[in-house]
């Protein structure tokens, strides 16, 4: 029997996910949204095998062709953890009647809502929880949450991870820094990369070009890699190195390779796993009202592999006076934490484990 798994669209990011996790469960993909979509917002496609799911989508809500689902050869649905699916709670609603096991994979959290749903948890998310047999959070945080509440329900973190983690964490270590500064003139002291998609305003580049304004020219470099329509013009910085999108590997590896520190001020998510791959610290600022931040923040320990700062002024403070054995110090945490926790082996050992327990599972 296959399982069946539904997605928005397959990213590059998440393509060794799915091709390890079809070597262990065989498995189809289907996906709700086109290509064209993926596009406009900055996404590279996977190259894994898809089908496309018809479907209408008005505001948050979705309502795709459940009946797809109904095939015999599929024993298992992982659908997506997200109360605007009305067809995902039809299937959850109708359980006995089609038999099909459900585990539901997301966040568990809103991130717009995060301070608030991390006291009062979502009770549409409860619901769905509740009707499931399984769920997968992306983040152990989100997990221990939801274990307060269904401490009997089959739930596992995946440890949300990126394709070729391991590949990142080999290759960060055979490159000369002072030649591939030379190569690509820059010749600051130490120097910051960030690395997302500038596709709306919660990155708060406000904050960034804050940064660069009140920090020495001379003295600090920005390595900047991405594209989007929220995206401002870099072209007036003489530290500013702006290289739009990347997606050629090699010259990926040279510039984090030349980075000291990853710098991110808002909305940090899987961008950060890429760097602590690389051995870099990341710096970001404090989850709050005004400073959203995706599950993946919680990967960051403050003073171990980075800092959050509650304002420009303790970031200045702080950069302007950490020493190179204290980058040195975060960063070999941040790959630590990395080879320990974040690989995809890992992640998909998670997914394939909660699969078998769901299946064998009676009750």
């Amino acid at each position: 029997m296959k399982i069946l798994i539904l997605q928005p669209f397959i990213p590059h990011y998440r393509e060794e996910f799915f091709e390890l996790l079809n070597s262990k469960k065989t498995l189809d993909v289907f996906c709700y949204e086109k290509s064209a979509k993926m596009e406009s917002n900055n996404f590279k496609k996977s190259s894994f095998k898809t089908s496309y799911l018809t479907n209408l989508s008005f505001g948050p809500f979705l309502f795709y062709n459940f009946f797809k689902l109904f095939n015999k050869k599929y024993d298992l649905l992982v659908l997506m953890l997200h109360f605007g699916h009305i067809s995902t709670w039809i299937l959850l609603l109708t359980k006995k009647i089609h038999g099909k096991k459900i585990i539901l994979w997301g966040q568990g959290i809103s991130v717009k809502r995060y301070m608030a749903e991390e006291i009062n948890p979502s009770r549409l998310l409860k619901w769905m929880i509740y009707f499931s047999d399984g769920v997968w959070f992306y983040t152990d945080k989100e997990l221990e949450q939801w274990k307060r509440i269904f401490p009997k329900k089959k739930m596992i973190a995946l440890n949300n991870t990126i394709s070729d983690i391991e590949a990142i964490v080999t290759r960060s270590k055979v490159l000369n820094k002072q030649e591939l500064k030379t190569k690509h003139n820059i010749h600051q002291e130490k120097c910051f990369i960030f690395c997302a998609r500038f596709t709306h305003p919660h990155r708060r580049v406000d904050l960034l070009l804050s940064a660069i304004d009140s920090l020495d020219s001379e003295k600090f470099a920005f390595i900047i890699i991405g594209d989007g329509n929220f995206k401002p013009d870099f072209s007036t910085y003489k530290n500013v190195y702006d290289f739009g999108a990347v997606y050629d590997l090699e010259l990926k590896s040279e510039l984090f390779n030349i980075a000291d520190i990853y710098f991110q001020p808002g909305w940090v998510g899987l961008s950060i796993v890429e760097a602590m791959a690389y051995g870099k610290p990341v710096f970001t600022f404090k989850r709050s009202e005004d400073i959203l931040q995706c599950v993946e923040y919680h990967y960051i320990k403050d003073g171990v592999n980075g800092y959050k700062f509650d304002s420009l002024t303790s970031f200045l403070n702080t950069v302007t006076s950490l020493s190179s054995t204290k980058v040195t110090e975060l960063g070999e945490n941040s790959k630590k934490y990395v080879i320990d926790v974040l690989t995809m082996n890992n992640m998909v050992k998670s997914a394939f484990t909660n699969i078998v327990e769901v299946q064998t599972n009676n009750k």
